[in-house]
């Protein structure tokens, strides 16, 4: 009898602190799903990053801010992590039957590949792919 009421306290204990962790939204898992979310993020990432365009699928984001630095976003656990690209990242269009993304390299092998679904991959991919191309000063 002693067994069967320390299990129930335990399982009184257990919903009491999940339900508490509920009602403080702990865990949730952030979503990159709004302009407001994107600017959020980037200046979690890089101070003074102010994205002028931005595209996003609710679990990765890709930005650009008025200096034409491209920023990509995606969620590690329940916060962010982000690279402002350099010459050495590259980029493509994955395709699928019916259905293309955006897959970007940021060149560091720690960070991976990222993979955007959102419209119009092609014109991202072009702006990450000319961030190679030398400038003149």
């Amino acid at each position: 009898m002693d067994l069967l009421i320390q299990t129930a306290g335990s399982l009184v204990a257990i919903l009491a602190l999940a339900g508490l962790a509920w009602w403080m939204k702990l865990g949730d898992a952030p979503a990159l799903d709004s302009e407001a979310a994107v600017r959020r993020a980037a200046a979690e990432v890089e101070d003074g990053f102010d994205p002028v365009a931005a595209d996003f699928d609710g679990k990765a984001a890709i930005a650009r801010d008025a200096q034409g630095r491209i920023m990509v976003i995606k969620r590690h656990g329940n916060r962010f992590a982000g690279r402002v690209l350099g010459p050495q990242a590259r980029a493509g269009v994955w395709q699928d039957p019916g259905h293309s993304a955006l897959r970007v390299d940021s060149g560091e092998r720690r960070f991976g590949t990222v993979f955007l679904d959102i419209p119009a991959p092609e014109t991202w991919a072009e702006a990450i792919n000319r961030l190679s191309v030398a400038r003149d000063a």
